[in-house]
């Protein structure tokens, strides 16, 4: 039975109104469920699944689940139209965005008219995988059909002005992809992170508590789950000790309830917490740690800032006498604005002015951060130099009676993604900041991440450094030819990518500004292959222009084809990932949900450290844990299998550790079936 029906019966993910109509759906489902191979083409299978999916969308607005159906419905019949378009548009607005364009291009192929916004949603789609040249065709093929029939008014159509503005942020995109800043972004792992969205990261002066919102399961005090099938938000908090995050924990009844409770801020102390709530269209309420360490009731934020409209996203000044806030009131410049408010004498929060042009824009603004010097302020906005979604920018109070501040700045690629990138807070000394985004190591949904700027070495006095030109070359490796794929270098020792180009088909030139020799992972996913995960050692900057170059061949995903998955860590002894291995994963997931017909046999192996028998027990226990987490993310559990070969098929010497033990720990997977 496949993972979306487990979940339903194992964690009990109904709401009472729909019981009536999910029984329904599992009496049908079941009942076919057995005979259905997903190998296939089946239109009567792909039309049952399509049915259901839009049963259980009509009860309860599941929309992870819908998408699991729609998927096998467009798979078992890829000319059912009605299931590929579902299946394209449920990415949208779920996870995997950027998988959305295989399943509309399935439907334009046959029916470029099925949707007067078709060219679109295939823009969209190329834009959140960064592909932003195919992107803006679309785009722009969707502008000539709006430029053909002016008259159309269907709820599908999209309107020039946003076409503009997305074709505007795949221009953007490209700039600064091609030029990325020099960030380090790290997952802050598996105490903090979790399967479902995490989020909303703030922490104290100090930094050694972390307060955040999360909807995982674990924790929760609401046992139901609200209409789209996820847990309720709550709030949980973490305390890092001796370096090392604890592992979260709920803050309590006290200030969470059964419903969805987030919080905004902390104060620089770590005994004020502004959390929202959905009350009065959303107000701010203030609570306070007391001294038995426990927090009190929250109270709604005394004076002007709470209106009639929606209020979020605070952020207090580290002399407690500003606080920055979002609100959609009447009297901004267009969406949710950032306001700034002053503390009076009473202490209520009064004088409210909008921070103005510099700062707001048409479109929505969200997630102040005051920064500690009372003058830099970072927040995200959907408009100005944006990429998609909300980008976080930065900008400079210059005057504070006037209420000037200087144009915002956008922070850059790959702080900055096609996603929502937001909730980003700094630290006191300004080398560090924390904040939410979907991101290829991730362990969920959105996870929270830390930022730092690495130091780097200084270019020399006597000349600037010239960036290594590092060309990777992706080709078939049977027939040689230049394939189209998805290239990332990624600096190994704190996660900083380079820019890069596209010189032809197949080419990319990337540009490494580091002058130290690093090692750095070499990342290649294309569609219908084995994805590509390793390391290669680069030279970088100097001072004269320097290239170096690299093929990389990539193979189909036939029967019989094996690929050693590199990065994936245990504890010693264990079957638990460590955090690094995520990245690695993920991309085994997406490889899957890119070829849904394939299946794969999962190999665990191990060194010959203890004994044979406990070797061929752990190494498929990890194979089973790689299973796990596949199937967690939504894989049919039939498509994986495992297998523990122990210590039996060694690649190399067990004499030493680094060339040897360590290269035979190790996970690969085998093609059963395309």
């Amino acid at each position: 039975m496949p993972i979306f029906v487990l979940n339903f019966v194992r964690n009990h993910f109904l709401n009472m109104h729909s019981i009536y109509r999910i029984l329904i759906f599992f009496t049908v489902f079941i009942a076919f469920i057995d005979q259905a191979t997903a190998q296939s083409q089946d239109k009567e299978q792909s039309a049952l699944y399509m049915e259901q999916a839009e049963l259980m969308m009509e009860a309860t607005q599941a929309m992870d689940d819908a998408l699991d159906l729609m998927v096998i419905a467009a798979n078992f019949d890829t000319t059912n139209i009605k299931a590929n378009y579902g299946a394209g548009n449920m990415h949208l607005l779920t996870t995997g965005k950027a998988r959305s364009t295989k399943y509309f291009l399935r439907v334009y192929r046959q029916n470029p008219e099925f949707s007067f916004g078709l060219e679109y949603l295939i823009g969209k789609g190329y834009q959140y995988g960064l592909e932003f040249d195919k992107a803006i065709k679309f785009y722009n093929l969707y502008k000539r059909r709006l430029q053909a029939h002016p008259e159309y008014l269907g709820e599908d159509k999209v309107d020039i002005e946003q076409v503009d503005r997305k074709i505007f942020e795949c221009n953007n995109g490209k700039e600064f992809v091609a030029n990325p800043r020099d960030y380090s972004i790290v997952n802050l792992g598996r105490e903090i992170n979790s399967e479902f969205d995490d989020y909303a990261p703030v922490v104290n002066e100090n930094e050694d508590e972390l307060v955040f919102t999360s909807r995982r399961r674990e924790g929760n005090l609401n046992e139901d789950v609200a209409d789209d099938n996820k847990p309720y938000e709550d709030i949980f908090t973490s305390t890092k000790v001796d370096g090392e995050w604890s592992r979260a924990q709920n803050i309590g009844d006290k200030v969470n309830t059964p419903f969805n409770d987030s919080n905004l801020a902390l104060s620089a102390d770590g005994n004020t917490l502004f959390i929202y709530k959905d009350v009065n269209a959303g107000d701010i309420y203030v609570t306070t740690r007391q001294k038995d360490g426990t927090w009190s009731l929250p109270e709604p934020l005394p004076g002007d800032v709470n209106s009639n409209y929606r209020e979020t996203s605070v952020s207090l000044s580290a002399d407690g006498n500003s606080l920055y806030f979002a609100s959609n009131r009447l009297g901004g410049l267009g969406g949710s604005d950032i306001y700034v408010a002053t503390k009076n004498g009473v202490g209520e929060w009064a004088k409210v002015k909008n921070l103005g042009p510099n700062i707001n824009t048409d479109r929505d603004e969200d997630s102040p951060f005051i920064d500690y010097d009372n003058t830099t302020l970072y927040y995200s906005s959907q408009g100005r130099k944006g990429m998609g979604g909300f980008d976080i920018f930065k900008s400079t109070l210059v005057n504070a009676k006037k209420n000037e501040w200087t144009e915002a700045e956008n922070l850059g690629y790959p702080m900055n993604t096609p996603e929502d990138d937001i909730y980003y807070v700094g630290s006191k000394d300004g080398e560090r900041g924390y904040y939410s985004s979907v991101r290829d190591d991730g362990m969920g949904y959105s996870d929270i991440y830390i930022i730092t700027t690495p130091k780097g070495t200084p270019p020399t006095e006597e000349k600037e450094l010239v960036p290594l030109q590092y060309e990777v070359s992706v080709k078939d490796y049977d027939t040689k030819e230049p394939v189209e794929a998805k290239v990332k270098l990624q600096r190994v020792t704190d996660n900083t990518v380079s820019g890069f180009r596209t010189e032809a088909p197949g080419v990319y030139i990337f540009a490494v500004k580091s002058p130290e020799i690093d090692e750095y992972t070499l990342s290649v996913e294309s569609d219908g292959y084995a994805f590509q995960n390793f390391t290669v050692e680069i030279r970088g900057a100097s001072e004269f222009e320097r290239s170096a170059s690299i093929t990389v061949l990539m193979k189909k995903l036939e029967v019989g084809t094996v690929s050693i998955l590199r990065n994936i860590y245990f504890d010693y002894g264990k079957a638990t990932f460590k955090d690094a291995s995520y990245s690695e994963l993920n991309k085994l997931e997406n490889m899957l949900k890119q070829n849904e017909r394939v299946r794969i046999e999962i190999a665990g192996h191990t060194d010959n450290v203890s004994s044979a028998a406990f070797n061929m027990k752990l190494s498929l226990k990890r194979a089973n844990a790689v299973k796990d987490f596949l199937v967690s993310k939504g894989i049919d559990t039939r498509r994986v299998t495992t297998v523990g070969y122990g210590e039996e098929r060694p690649i190399a010497s067990n004499d030493d550790e680094k060339d040897g033990r360590e290269l035979n720990r190790r996970v690969e997977f085998k093609v059963l079936d395309n």
